[in-house]
C-alpha cells in the first residue's frame, strides 16, 4: 500500500482549551447551515491546499507543505513551536482557555504518494480540476459553477483531494464554524499532522516518545479515509500494523545459459517457488506453524462484526473472483486474523526482454497485516524457521564465496516493521463520544469496524500515550486515493465538514 523508506515527519499538535459546562452539541440542521455559509471559502481553501506538491518522498514538496499548515493555524490564533526530529521538525501549536479538564488528541494526515502526470486525465495531478459526469465520462467544469447551485456528485481531482488533505481542510474548516456558533468543545485540543504516513511513518513512535508530555491526552480521534463501502457514516475501533519483508534465493554468481549448464546449475526462481509455495494452502490460509497462535474472537466481537452490512457476493463480482480465503467466514472476520501477502515478485526477464538463462538470485517481496495480538518479531521467527526446515541457510546478508562453498542452498531474508495494530474497546470514551455525535448528525446509528484491514501508525499514541482511539471516516469511498485521478466528491466533502463540527461539539461521554 505505501513505500517504507526513510522520509520527514512533520506533527502539528494544537490546543485549544474549553469549558465543559458551555458545550452543548449543534442541532443537525445548525451544522447543516453553518456548513452552507462557509461553503465558499471552505473550497476556496481546498483548491489553494491542494496546489501544494506533498510527494514524500521530496523534502522540498514536505517543506512548503509544512509552512501552509503553519500559517493556517497560526492565523487561527495558535501559538507554536517547533521540537527537533531525525528529519523535519516536529511542530506544536497550542491555544488555551482555562477551565478544561480533559484533552483530545487528533490524527491527521498530509503527505500523498508520487504522481505520474501522464496516467492523469488532466495537465498537472497538483492543480484540481472540478468534474461532473456526463454520459458516463468525467468531464471539466468551471470552478466559477461552485458559485451557484452546487451539485454534491460533482468531484475535486487532484492528488491527495482524499488521502488525506481533504480531511485536512474539513478539519480546519470545522474549527472555523465552531468559532463561528459560539461552540467550545469541554475539552483540550491537540493535533498531529504526519507528513510521511504513506513512507509509514519511520519517526512518529519516537518523536511520539520523545514528546510525549505534550502529547498527553484523554482518547485519540483520527479524522482520515473513506466509510464502509455501502456509503454510512463509519467508526473504526483499529487497524491492521504492518511488516514487510524481502527474501532473496541465490543461484549463480551472474546469469548462465541454460543450455550449457540446465540441469546442472540450480535455479533460484524454482526454490523460491517451492518456499513460497510451501507458505499458504491451496485456499488461502498460511501454513506457517503458530502463524494465527493466540488470535481468540469473543462472542460479543462476532456480533460486531454480523453487524456489518458487507454485500459479499457484490464485492467478488466487482474485484473478480468466485471464492475467498478460508482465513474467516466472512469478510470481517477475516480481517481480524495476520496475513501473508506476496506484493512483488522478480527473477530473470520477461516479455520480450526473456532469454534462455538461469538466474542469479530470484526475489520475493512480502508484507504482513499485523493485528493487536500479534509481535511482529515472532510472526518473522516463524517465517525464518518455516524456511530452515525446507532446508535453506537463511542469511540477514548477501553470501560471502565461502557461504556458497559450504551451503548449497542459500537465502538471505531481511525485514522491517512500521508499527504494530492497534484496537480500542468499543465503549471508550471516543468511541461512545464519536458514536454518539454520529446519530445526533445522521439519526441513525454509525457502521462500527473493530478492525479496518490496511494501517494507520496510530499504535505509537495508543500504546505511548495509553490512550483510546477511533477512526473517522469523512471521504468517498471511491475516491481512487493513491492511484491516478484521485478525487474527493464535493458532497462528501461538505458532509466531512459536518461529521468534524459533530464529533468536535460533542461533550466527552464516559
Amino acid at each position: 500500500m505505501r513505500m517504507l523508506t526513510s522520509m520527514p515527519f512533520l506533527a502539528v499538535s494544537i490546543v485549544l482549551t474549553v469549558r465543559a459546562d458551555a458545550a452543548t452539541p449543534l442541532s443537525p440542521k445548525q451544522i447543516a447551515a453553518a456548513t452552507d455559509a462557509a461553503t465558499p471559502r471552505a473550497l476556496a481553501l481546498f483548491k489553494r491546499y491542494l496546489a501544494i506538491p506533498n510527494d514524500s518522498q521530496k523534502p522540498d514538496h514536505i517543506k512548503k507543505l509544512t509552512e501552509w499548515i503553519e500559517e493556517e493555524f497560526r492565523a487561527r490564533g495558535f501559538q507554536l513551536r517547533r521540537f527537533a526530529t531525525e528529519a523535519n521538525p516536529l511542530v506544536f501549536a497550542e491555544r488555551r482557555q482555562p477551565g478544561a479538564k480533559r484533552t483530545v488528541l487528533v490524527y491527521l494526515q498530509a503527505d500523498g504518494q508520487p504522481v505520474d502526470p501522464a496516467a492523469w486525465d488532466q495537465p498537472d495531478p497538483y492543480r484540481a480540476v472540478l468534474k461532473r459526469r456526463d454520459s458516463g465520462r468525467w468531464r471539466a467544469i468551471p470552478w466559477t459553477k461552485l458559485g451557484g447551485r452546487i451539485d454534491p456528485d460533482w468531484r475535486t481531482f487532484a492528488r491527495s483531494a482524499s488521502d488525506s488533505k481533504g480531511p485536512n481542510v474539513q478539519f480546519l474548516v470545522a474549527l472555523d464554524i465552531l468559532e463561528a456558533e459560539g461552540v467550545r468543545p469541554d475539552y483540550n485540543l491537540k493535533v498531529v499532522v504526519d507528513t510521511e504516513e504513506e513512507l509509514g511513518s519511520p519517526h512518529l513512535a519516537s518523536a511520539v516518545k520523545r514528546h510525549r508530555k505534550r502529547l498527553a491526552a484523554d482518547l485519540l480521534y483520527i479524522f482520515d479515509g473513506p466509510p464502509h463501502a455501502s456509503g454510512r457514516p463509519t467508526l473504526s475501533f483499529g487497524a491492521r500494523g504492518i511488516t514487510t519483508a524481502t527474501l532473496d534465493v541465490y543461484g549463480p554468481k551472474v546469469p548462465q545459459h541454460s543450455g550449457h549448464y540446465g540441469n546442472y546449475v540450480p535455479n533460484p526462481a524454482f526454490h523460491l517457488a517451492r518456499i513460497l509455495g510451501t507458505m499458504k494452502t491451496q485456499d488461502g490460509r498460511v501454513a506457517i506453524t503458530g502463524f494465527y497462535d493466540g488470535i481468540r474472537i469473543p462472542t460479543p466481537a462476532r456480533g460486531y462484526l454480523d453487524d456489518v452490512p458487507d454485500d459479499e457476493p457484490a464485492i467478488r463480482a466487482k474485484i473478480g473472483f468466485s471464492r475467498p480465503d478460508a482465513v474467516g467466514d466472512s469478510l470481517q472476520l477475516a480481517l481480524q486474523y495476520p496475513s501473508l501477502n506476496i506484493r512483488g515478485l522478480r527473477a530473470g526477464w520477461v516479455g520480450k526482454q526473456a532469454r534462455t538463462i538461469i538466474p542469479a538470485t530470484a526475489t520475493a517481496e512480502l508484507d504482513i497485516r499485523l493485528v493487536k495480538e500479534n509481535d511482529p518479531k515472532r510472526l518473522l521467527r516463524l517465517i525464518r524457521q518455516h524456511i530452515e526446515r525446507l532446508g535453506y541457510t537463511v542469511l540477514d546478508r548477501a553470501p560471502t564465496d565461502a557461504d556458497r562453498r559450504r551451503h548449497p542452498y542459500l537465502v538471505r531474508m531481511t525485514a522491517e516493521t512500521s508499527y504494530v495494530a492497534y484496537r480500542s474497546p468499543f465503549d471508550s470514551v471516543a468511541g461512545k463520544t464519536a458514536a454518539a455525535a454520529l446519530t445526533h448528525l445522521n439519526r441513525r446509528p454509525p457502521i462500527r469496524i473493530r478492525t479496518m484491514g490496511g494501517s494507520v501508525p496510530i499504535s505509537p499514541f495508543v500504546d505511548t500515550l495509553g490512550v483510546p482511539a477511533v477512526a473517522i471516516a469523512t471521504v468517498n469511498p471511491d475516491n481512487n486515493q493513491h492511484s491516478p485521478n484521485e478525487n474527493l466528491r464535493v458532497g462528501d466533502f461538505l458532509k466531512g465538514i459536518q461529521t468534524i463540527v459533530a464529533v468536535l461539539a460533542t461533550p466527552l461521554i464516559d
